[in-house]
């Protein structure tokens, strides 16, 4: 039976061992994780991405999506921005379209019956969420095949399960060699 135990307790501090092993170099990713998935989860509350805008005046026709695009470019191309589309989130039935850009966080929200700018801000949540999965170095290099947020998530998954997995061990070792003694 003392075999037994010398068995467990081997086991757990090869456990612990190795529990130490994959958290050092991981706790600043686990740190980012965790802040910036919390950030996340209250970016509403916290206003981290503009509010979305009605259009003034619904009763004339709607313009084109053609309309929006130029008139988005126009707008950024005003502030020397880059006019590079990343998406247009076109919403009819608030009358207005959201215009977001590839090369900066800046969000313009348009009418889409006069073609009036609603609002011009700068979305943080897009931010927040690049640094949360890892793309803010691949946005910041150029990279178009994400090999910084594939390497950054990766690691980070896998040693958050081996964690999971070790910690589980540390937990349940203690308990399995206290049993032993008992059964003595």
């Amino acid at each position: 039976m003392k075999e037994k135990r010398k068995k467990l307790a081997k086991q757990s501090r090869w456990y612990r061992k190795t529990h130490r092993f994959i958290a050092m170099p991981l706790v600043v990713f686990m740190f980012i994780l965790g802040a910036t998935g919390l950030l996340l989860t209250w970016k509403d509350e916290f206003h981290f991405k503009p509010p979305s805008q009605k259009a003034l005046n619904q009763e004339l026709e709607l313009i084109s999506l053609d309309s929006i695009q130029a008139i988005a470019v126009n707008y950024v191309t005003l502030q020397n921005l880059s006019s590079e589309i990343n998406r247009i989130d076109y919403r009819p039935n608030k009358g207005m379209a959201k215009v977001r850009f590839e090369y900066h966080f800046t969000e313009i929200q348009i009418d889409c019956y006069s073609g009036a700018i609603l609002s011009d801000k700068i979305r943080t949540a897009d931010l927040i969420e690049m640094i949360h999965d890892g793309s803010i170095l691949d946005y910041l290099f150029g990279n178009q095949s994400k090999p910084f947020k594939l390497f950054y998530s990766t690691i980070t998954s896998l040693g958050l399960i081996l964690l999971a997995f070790t910690g589980f061990w540390l937990w349940l070792k203690p308990k399995q060699i206290k049993m032993k003694k008992r059964s003595n």
